[in-house]
């Protein structure tokens, strides 16, 4: 979350990836650091020892949500 805000705070375009299980606190996190309407997109958790199978999945499914956040939409 921190890197999203601090990027988006730039001027960049960026998007914030979060699991589900750190939802709540990307949330906090936004709000207390002043942009809780911060970009983001949720993937499942877990990721990490899921497969590269699973990641390619995941990257497949959420790629049009990313891409949507960067363009603004």
């Amino acid at each position: 979350m921190r890197d999203g805000i601090n990027t988006a705070k730039r001027g960049l375009p960026s998007v914030a990836l979060v699991t589900e299980d750190f939802w709540p606190q990307g949330n906090f996190t936004a709000a207390s650091l002043g942009m809780p309407e911060v970009p983001r997109v949720q993937l499942p958790h877990p990721l990490a020892g899921t497969g590269q199978k699973h990641l390619r999945e995941v990257a497949a499914q959420l790629a049009p949500q990313i891409i949507e956040q960067l363009k603004g939409e």
